[in-house]
């Protein structure tokens, strides 16, 4: 463990928290735990539509366009908005950005919980996804200029924990609500705009960032704004630091004749590079599969066998090992490094996926029959209903109108498919039908009688449950987190918030497009088909990644950015970089069209 000096000449080993970082702590943690109420927010809203969507589905008796809708609503909302939040954290500062989106989620929220249609309900889902669009760019970008260096990279890390954490309260939520099939789904998603109002009056209280401060020329309020941050008033060094860095960023700008930042980073080689990758990551961690298990976790449980309020107590399993996963990245990503840690990561995702389709596979082939001698002992009229035509179980409940009843307690080899009731799909259309030929009353028999609406019985369901915890397992400590920090290191200054920006855009139009999609291609390619292709990218995408993605731990800023640097550029590099004494700033900085 060496020794350094820091700014004030105080001597300090590696690691150890000096003076000013101990005098801020409280105040930062305090604050950054106000600002992570977002990242929680965004946790609570991915993970309640899983559980609400059952409950909504059944009552509106919605197809699945509109279930696919009411999900992807949000996430296309928060596409656009996490671009515009880049600009507006500038024009309008980092904490008005985070009150607006604080704001915003609670009137989304109040507006699901009193929705009486599908449309309002989608209106609402549109509002809240603009909420979570500002809050997912604007959140870290204030914590970590606010935070001292020292610990900066722990506090940012805390919003991905907050997100982990809203996650696994969404279930535990929906659990509790999951019993009142009317109203219950009216609380799960109007509970979210609690914790945004407890956010939204916090922040009146909260300093703004002093690197924004200082970028407005408002140097006297950036150094109370320091003073309040750090708990003292000794800062001249700090606040220095940043108008040095600000006037760098003036002069780069005024060097490259004013040209947008967007349009410097695809003429600037290893950046552009730098920005291929960052968003590739961003895309695969979509394509894997992520948002099916957080979105739809409820409804692959419930494909795989299990009961409506069964299916939405059992999301808190893989909800769980998700929060507590992601201490394992947090632990490893600086022994282990960025490279190893996402490519273990990935061969964790590719495992669960194909427990997971294996075990959709098993149902499918095990599936109970149809029993044909029951149908014709059911009342005169059911041997007009449409869903008579089916053989077995599997083929029955893939059409949304028909459900399967079996005797609870036989074991699972026939049933008996009849039509769904018009108003409530959990009960069978006809009141008088029986689901044996041999009980004569089967409401006032000793044989027990069970009604699945849009799912069989299996053997199999355990699978579901592992496939679902294997998958978070694997892709909490990796994939999840990593392509994040990533993205945070392979960018030059100058360039970060603009890549960044694209990155997070990125990452939320892929995330539409598999929400979007994800029911129909259970349709489509059948249930197994659909985690079968998803492992199928996540293979080519470890094959790409072994080859391209570079290790960024313990590497400086020019370091990583010669990563992506071709053998022509990095000549370039090495002849032309000098440093203006005037500006500050080295000469491929500017010099960087003709790449």
């Amino acid at each position: 463990m060496g020794k350094k000096a820091d700014k004030s000449g105080y001597i300090k080993l590696d690691g150890e928290i000096g003076e000013e970082e101990i005098g801020s702590s409280f105040y930062v943690y305090y604050l950054t735990c106000f600002a992570t109420i977002g990242g929680l927010l965004f946790g609570y809203d991915t993970g309640i539509i899983s559980g609400s969507l059952l409950l909504i589905g059944d009552l509106w008796q919605l197809e699945t366009i509109w279930k696919e809708a009411i999900v992807s609503a949000t996430i296309g909302a928060a596409a656009v908005f996490a671009l515009l939040a880049g600009y507006l954290t500038d024009l309008l500062g980092r904490k008005r950005v985070i009150m607006l989106a604080s704001f915003v989620f609670t009137a989304g929220a109040i507006i699901m919980a009193v929705a009486k249609g599908i449309i309002v309900l989608l209106v609402g889902r549109l509002i809240v996804g603009v909420g979570i669009g500002f809050a997912s760019m604007s959140i870290p970008v204030y914590v970590a200029e606010a935070s001292p260096s020292i610990i900066r990279g722990r506090l940012v890390t805390l919003n991905q924990l907050s997100i982990t954490i809203g996650i696994l309260v969404s279930s535990i939520v929906g659990g509790i609500f999951s019993t009142d099939k009317e109203n219950g789904w009216r609380y799960m998603l109007g509970l979210a705009g609690v914790p945004s109002t407890i956010q939204f009056v916090g922040f009146f209280f909260l300093p703004e960032s002093p690197r924004w401060l200082v970028s407005r020329n408002r140097q006297e309020q950036a150094r109370n704004a320091l003073c309040k941050i750090r708990g003292m008033t000794n800062i001249d060094t700090e606040l220095n630091e940043i108008i040095l860095s600000v006037e760098k960023d003036r002069n780069i700008q005024a060097a490259n004749g004013g040209r947008l930042a967007i349009v410097r980073v695809f003429t600037t080689q290893p950046v552009r590079r730098a920005l291929v990758l960052g968003c590739t990551l961003q895309i695969l961690q979509q394509l894997c599969g992520i948002n099916t298990v957080i979105y739809y976790s409820a409804s692959i449980l419930k494909l795989a066998g299990f009961p409506t309020n069964l299916a939405i107590w059992l999301v808190c399993v893989p909800n769980a090992v998700n929060f507590l996963a992601t201490f394992i990245g947090i632990g490893l990503v600086e022994k282990m490094g960025r490279r190893i840690l996402t490519l273990i990561s990935l061969i964790g995702v590719m495992i669960s996926l194909v427990v997971l389709a294996v075990g959709f596979q098993l149902s499918s082939i095990h599936t109970p029959s149809i029993n044909a001698t029951a149908i014709d002992s059911l009342d005169e009229n059911a041997s007009m209903q449409a869903c008579a035509i089916y053989r077995t179980c599997e083929a029955c409940v893939d059409n949304t109108n028909c459900g399967f009843c079996y005797e609870d307690g036989r074991p699972l080899t026939t049933g008996t498919c009849l039509d769904v009731d018009a108003t409530y799909p959990e009960k069978y259309a006809m009141s008088s039908s029986r689901c044996n030929s041999n009980s004569s009353d089967a409401e006032s028999s000793d044989r027990k009688f069970r009604w699945d609406y849009s799912y069989c019985p299996s053997d199999y369901a355990w699978m579901a449950v592992l496939g679902l915890a294997l998958f978070v397992l694997g892709f909490a400590p990796g994939l999840g987190p990593m392509p994040w920090t990533i993205n945070s290191e392979i960018y030059p200054l100058w360039a970060r918030s603009t890549c960044v920006s694209l990155a997070t855009m990125t990452n939320w139009v892929f995330n539409l497009i598999v929400s979007l999609t994800f029911l129909t291609l259970t349709e489509k390619l059948t249930k197994y088909g659909t985690f079968w292709l998803f492992c199928g990218i996540s293979l080519l995408g470890f094959i790409w990644l072994f080859f391209v993605l570079p290790e960024t731990k313990n590497k400086t800023l020019e370091e990583v950015e010669e990563l992506f640097m071709s053998e022509e550029y990095k000549k370039l590099h090495k002849r032309d970089k000098v440093i203006d004494g005037t500006k500050g700033i080295t000469m491929y900085e500017v010099i960087s069209d003709s790449f």
